[in-house]
């Protein structure tokens, strides 16, 4: 992966502070996560097994990744056997070698494209730009943003930032043949996008996608989506490449029963997506490439508290319970991957070197909103106070973190330190000074206590606990010596 994404420069912090004082975007992001999460609540009500399923949902994914090394092979043979051609790719640039060189074999120079994150982790699009071929994104949130010359914002609807209006506008400005009576109505923008899009359908000879799930059993794709333009893209092009993940498989068939009820529900609030495609190695005369995409992952799997980032099915259900993705914006994490999933998958697969993936692991308050709402189980706040303890830290703050941990380990130290506080509290400043002030940029200075809770104890119970006398404490219960 690249260092930031898309050159999205500074941490999280400086592009958190300018997304929040931007409220129409705060507006846009809000109505639309808090309409997604009501219809996700509503569909998830419904199943008096949920929880079954999310646990067999967690552990279907830990099997599989304790085991993944037999599992791909095991896919590698089934696709081939189909028909299909394996290729692996250890990152992103060799995943963007191999899709070059299959597009240009065929001779075209345009591909359609599925909605696909691990296309948008390499950069492919801009990757097969350079060499002399275009990519057309059919997704229609995705077409909105790349027409837009933008950067997606939400993992399920990369336009979550825009409001109608500005849709308008955009295919107004960047769509060919476009009316200029267009309304912002939705059945109008769509129809427009429809009418775009069903000339790239019928003309382009190559398409480009990812998956949901792969399945090992039968060297099976599947690809879950609400528009019908992946069944197109899957369907018509001669040539069919899917860059896909490595943690995208399950073991078996039957283990897509479990994963058809979560992923719909936590994604889009349905029961069922209106389009669900599966296909197995090249079917219908038509070319098949699966490109296995590793780019970090294999050194995700190797720390026993990160991998569980790795059983995300991308379902965004973390994103749209999250209260400081709602007034940042996915732009802000200047990644592929925003909100709580993406703070703790892209310093993993990028590593913390950069300041930008070193500040995502403090993108969050730790509320434990997505962990209730993650249908695989994953527990994102774990994984960040984990990140945090590796993230590289100012030689001021681990000073600090040492002082204080000389103080806490002994109670008479910690005594003195607390009365000395007592002492000196109306000399602490609102605003702590120098390399401490990035603490309070954020926060208040706890107030100080005049007395510490330790004197408090000592000054008025101690007797009491020790056969001094008691007193009555509430309801008539006398407190003293022995008392329970």
């Amino acid at each position: 992966m690249s260092a930031t994404f898309l050159g999205m420069p500074g941490n999280f912090p400086q592009n958190a502070e300018k997304a929040v004082q931007n409220s129409q975007l705060r507006y846009n992001l809000r109505k639309a996560t808090h309409t997604i999460r009501g219809k996700r609540a509503s569909v998830v009500g419904e199943l008096p097994d949920w929880q079954e399923l999310r646990a067999a949902g967690k552990a279907i994914k830990d099997h599989t990744l304790r085991n993944l090394d037999r599992y791909l092979i095991q896919l590698e043979e089934a696709v081939t056997r189909a028909g299909g051609t394996v290729h692996w790719a250890r990152d992103g640039a060799e995943a963007n070698r191999i899709v070059a060189g299959l597009v240009k074999a065929t001779g075209e120079t345009e591909v359609v494209k599925v909605k696909s994150m691990a296309t948008q982790e390499i950069e492919l699009n801009e990757a097969l730009a350079a060499e002399g071929i275009t990519a057309y994104e059919t997704d229609l949130a995705e077409l909105i943003v790349q027409l837009g010359d933008d950067f997606p914002s939400h993992i399920l609807v990369p336009a979550i930032h825009r409001n109608r209006s500005e849709i308008r506008e955009i295919f107004l400005d960047k769509m060919p043949k476009v009316p200029d009576n267009l309304t912002d109505d939705p059945p109008a923008l769509a129809e427009a996008a429809r009418l775009h899009l069903r000339e790239r359908f019928l003309k382009s000879k190559v398409a480009i996608s990812g998956a949901n799930f792969m399945v090992a059993e039968t060297g099976t794709l599947v690809v879950l989506e609400s528009e019908g333009n992946g069944r197109m893209c899957l369907t018509l092009p001669r040539t069919l490449i899917s860059v896909v993940g490595i943690e995208k498989l399950l073991p078996s068939w039957r283990d897509l029963e479990v994963f058809l009820q979560l992923l719909p529900r936590s994604s889009t609030g349905e029961r069922m997506n209106p389009y669900t495609s599966m296909w197995t190695g090249a079917v219908e005369g038509q070319d098949f490439h699966l490109v296995l995409l590793d780019n970090g992952r294999t050194d995700v799997l190797a720390d026993e508290v990160g991998r569980q980032a790795l059983r995300c099915i991308r379902c965004s259900a973390c994103l749209n319970v999250c209260p400081v993705y709602e007034r940042a914006g996915g732009h802000a994490y200047g990644s592929v991957y925003p909100g709580p999933i993406g703070a703790i998958l892209t310093p993993q697969l990028r590593g913390m070197s950069s300041e930008l993936d070193a500040s995502l692991p403090y993108a969050s308050s730790l509320c434990g909103a997505c962990y209730e709402v993650c249908p695989v189980a994953i527990d994102i706040p774990e994984v960040l106070v984990d990140l945090r303890a590796k993230a590289p830290h100012a030689a001021a703050e681990r000073a600090g973190m040492k002082v204080a941990g000389w103080i806490f380990n002994d109670h008479t130290r910690l005594a003195r330190a607390q009365r000395a506080a007592a002492k000196l509290r109306k000399l602490v400043p609102k605003r702590l000074p120098g390399p401490l002030s990035a603490w309070t940029d954020t926060r208040d200075v706890p107030e100080i206590p005049e007395e510490s809770f330790r004197d408090w104890w000592e000054r008025t119970r101690r007797s009491e606990w020790s056969g001094g006398p008691t007193e009555e404490g509430p309801g008539g219960v006398t407190h003293g010596q022995g008392a329970e």
